[in-house]
């Protein structure tokens, strides 16, 4: 098959579906031997590291950028759907392909079979926590993917079933496929913790700071768990700002370090006490897999993948609730063999998340519909 692939999204660092698109990519290229792949990239500002794309030039595949802005994109797709259409049909970089595969972001047409990714529909299911211009964005593209793609792969059976109920969408369209999370292997040091005057023990809690993400209730129940203690665990939250209410706090017991690099991101992991994910609505979750990955207990949210992606290696909670959270806090730092129970399930819960497995699930679902 000739696939064609759009890859834009891999450049905003911090963000789960950068995470995701790079491994996507990782996996591709350490898997496939058979098809070929054009990746596409569309951007002004930001730039694809160069690394990357010597890699993807070493195994023969194709790479094609474009410098266009996302709003430009956004209007091309949207407002100028048959400019967009003409150029696409008549553009020898798509009318090669057998598969074009797209994600999150901009629905093109396109002369080939579509198949698109969704991680979630936050924008449908908790429109206030979503910038409005992502809801009308996101609002534009599912109306071309109800209608156009032929294959449509979410991260969870929470998200497909959110799909399912709110278009007119087939069963028999989508496929829930797993993203793989990767442990990384890079030595770490404490000199991390020095870095953000960071003291063990601590609570971790990462993730883009969105209002989604909850955090100015996570902040709040930690305060009632544990008042003015002058012992309790510091809370150490860890994300890029994206929107909304910022994460502040005069407590010096909660440090917020905003974006950190990978190999930090380890080190935070490995020396948490354990890991709080209070989010209100999630596609899939990556924090709590990395989390597990390095053996932090992890408590997270009651609801939407939160609890199917976790199992039984959460400590679950209802994250509308500052009490619950609080005594979540207080149950997870007080219970040593809880902790270590959790640890030990999730571990082994963490490898049942393989980048092989998405990629073959990926080819096999477009060979498949490809023979029908």
């Amino acid at each position: 098959m000739n696939i064609g692939i759009d890859i834009s999204q891999i450049v905003y660092q911090g963000s789960g579906v950068s995470r995701f698109t790079k491994g996507l990519i990782n996996s591709i290229l350490q898997h496939d031997k058979t098809n070929k792949w054009t990746f596409f990239f569309s951007g002004l500002r930001r730039r694809i590291d160069s690394i990357l794309i010597e890699k993807i030039k070493d195994k023969g595949f194709s790479i094609i950028q474009y410098p266009f802005p996302l709003s430009l994109l956004s209007f091309l797709v949207n407002d100028m759907r048959n400019t967009t259409k003409f150029l696409t049909e008549n553009s020898p970089n798509f009318k090669k392909l057998d598969w074009f595969i797209t994600s999150d972001w901009i629905e093109p047409p396109m002369p080939c079979k579509k198949a698109t990714i969704i991680h979630d529909l936050v924008f449908r299911v908790y429109p206030d926590t979503v910038d409005k211009t992502i809801v009308a964005a996101q609002a534009n593209r599912l109306i071309h993917v109800e209608r156009e793609s032929e294959l449509i792969f979410t991260d969870s059976r929470s998200t497909a079933t959110d799909l399912m109920t709110m278009y007119d969408i087939d069963k028999n369209r989508v496929v829930v496929n797993y993203p793989g999370v990767s442990k990384n292997e890079q030595l770490t040091s404490l000199s991390t913790l020095d870095k953000f005057w960071i003291k063990k023990p601590y609570i971790l809690s990462v993730g883009k700071i969105e209002p989604r993400k909850n955090i100015p209730r996570l902040i709040k129940a930690y305060k009632l768990a544990f008042g003015k203690s002058k012992d309790k665990p510091a809370l150490v939250i860890v994300g890029p700002y994206g929107w909304g209410e910022l994460a502040e706090s005069d407590d010096p017991k909660i440090i917020i370090t905003g974006f950190v690099t990978d190999r930090d991101l380890v080190a935070l992991y490995r020396n948490a006490k354990f890991f709080i994910y209070p989010s209100l609505y999630e596609g899939f979750g990556y924090p709590i897999i990395e989390a597990m990955h390095y053996g932090c207990p992890v408590a997270a949210s009651s609801t939407s993948s939160l609890s199917e992606i976790g199992g039984k290696a959460v400590y679950t909670f209802n994250p509308t609730s500052t009490e619950d959270i609080s005594k979540t806090l207080i149950n997870m730092n007080q219970d040593s063999a809880l902790r270590r129970k959790l640890s030990t399930i999730g571990i082994d819960h963490a490898q049942s998340f393989s980048w092989k497995k998405y990629y073959q699930t990926l080819i096999r679902s477009l060979n498949d519909s490809s023979s029908n």
